[in-house]
C-alpha cells in the first residue's frame, strides 16, 4: 500500500548552520519523524504565495499546520496585547490559504497548537492573547492532562483522560461556529477542535513532543484512504 504524503508547514526565519548566517525554511525534526513512525511520508512546505495553495494542496494526501508564532490579532479582529509575540505574517497568509483549500479539497487535516489556533481564526472564531502556566517556563515543554468530550472524532481516537506535552500561551477564545470542541484541560482551556462531515481536527498541544502516535496514526490512515480527487 502507497504511503500516503502528509505537507507539513515550516517557520520562515534567520539561522546558522556552519558558516552560514541566512534566513531558512526551518521545521523540528521531530514533526517529520512523527508522520514517519505513524506510517506517512512527510514534506516540508515553506511559506509560499497563498494563491499557490491549491496547487500544493492538490498533490498531498494529508496536511499538518505545524506550530510556531502568535497569529497577529488583526486577522480576528483585535489590537496587540503587549505578551503577543511579533507577528509572522507570510506564514499567516499562506497557512490561512492551506487550510482554506484543504477544507474545499476534503484533505485531511491537523492543526498542531498555533494550527489549531489558525484554524479557528480561519473559521471565524477569536483567541486569548495570553495565558500563564502553559508552558515549564521559557524552552520548557510541561505535561498536564487533556479530557475528551464523549462522542467527538478525538473522544473515539483517545478514549481516556491523557497527559500530553504543550507549550503555548494563546488558545481559543471565542470558537468558531462550524467548530466542536472536542477536549479540554482541567482550567477550562480548549484543547482539541474537529470539524463535522470532514477529517479536520485540532490539538493545543505538541504530540511531536511525545511518544502518542494515535493523532497523527489517524490522519495517516485517513489520507491513506484517499477521500478526495488528485491529478
Amino acid at each position: 500500500m502507497t504511503q500516503p504524503l502528509i505537507g507539513v508547514t515550516t517557520y520562515l526565519d534567520p539561522a546558522a548552520w556552519g558558516v552560514w548566517r541566512m534566513p531558512a525554511a526551518l521545521l523540528p525534526a521531530v514533526y517529520p519523524a512523527l508522520i514517519q513512525r505513524a506510517g506517512g511520508l512527510a514534506v516540508m512546505l515553506p511559506p509560499d504565495a497563498p494563491a499557490a495553495a491549491e496547487a500544493v494542496v492538490a498533490r498531498l494526501d494529508g496536511l499538518v499546520i505545524a506550530g510556531g508564532a502568535d497569529v497577529e490579532p488583526v486577522r480576528y479582529g483585535a489590537d496587540a496585547d503587549p505578551r503577543t509575540g511579533p507577528p509572522a505574517r507570510e506564514r499567516d497568509a499562506w497557512e490561512l490559504a492551506l487550510i482554506h483549500a484543504a477544507l474545499s479539497s476534503g484533505t485531511p487535516l491537523l492543526g498542531v497548537c498555533r494550527g489549531m489556533q489558525l484554524l479557528n481564526v480561519a473559521l471565524g472564531g477569536t483567541l486569548i492573547q495570553h495565558l500563564d502556566d502553559h508552558t515549564g517556563g521559557e524552552g520548557v515543554y510541561t505535561a498536564h492532562p487533556v479530557k475528551p468530550v464523549p462522542g467527538t472524532r478525538y473522544a473515539s481516537l483517545v478514549g481516556e483522560t491523557a497527559e500530553v506535552p504543550s507549550y503555548h500561551h494563546q488558545a481559543v477564545d471565542r470558537l468558531a461556529a462550524p467548530l466542536t470542541a472536542s477536549a479540554y484541560a482541567e482550567d477550562g482551556t480548549v484543547e482539541a477542535v474537529e470539524l463535522a462531515g470532514a477529517w479536520v481536527l485540532g490539538v493545543q498541544w505538541h504530540p511531536e513532543m511525545g511518544d502518542d502516535l494515535r493523532v497523527m496514526r489517524a490522519l495517516v490512515e485517513a489520507s491513506q484512504r484517499g477521500t478526495h480527487p488528485k491529478r
